[in-house]
């Protein structure tokens, strides 16, 4: 068992996956939410916690973090389609 995987209740790396596979916007609902800052910004925090809780890049866990504040914060917002 790696030390990352140690720290950690044996069923959170499962769990963290599942909960970002939850909240995932996909093909189905990406034009329905991608402008929802809030559902915008869950989905980018579960990514930071399964990539912290499975021993992830702690620069790959800050930047998906910063983003996911600049959601809440409202600093960013959907830029459109590149395609419409």
């Amino acid at each position: 068992m790696s030390k990352a995987e140690s720290r950690w209740p044996e069923s959170a790396p499962e769990l963290a996956q599942e909960l970002h596979r939850c909240l995932s916007l996909g093909d189905r609902d990406w034009h329905r939410l991608k402008t929802d800052a809030d559902r915008r910004s869950a989905e980018l925090m579960a990514a930071a916690l399964s990539q912290l809780i499975q021993g992830g890049e702690r620069n790959d866990v800050e930047e998906l973090t910063e983003q996911a504040l600049r959601w809440i914060r409202r600093e960013l917002k959907d830029p459109g389609c590149p395609h419409r």
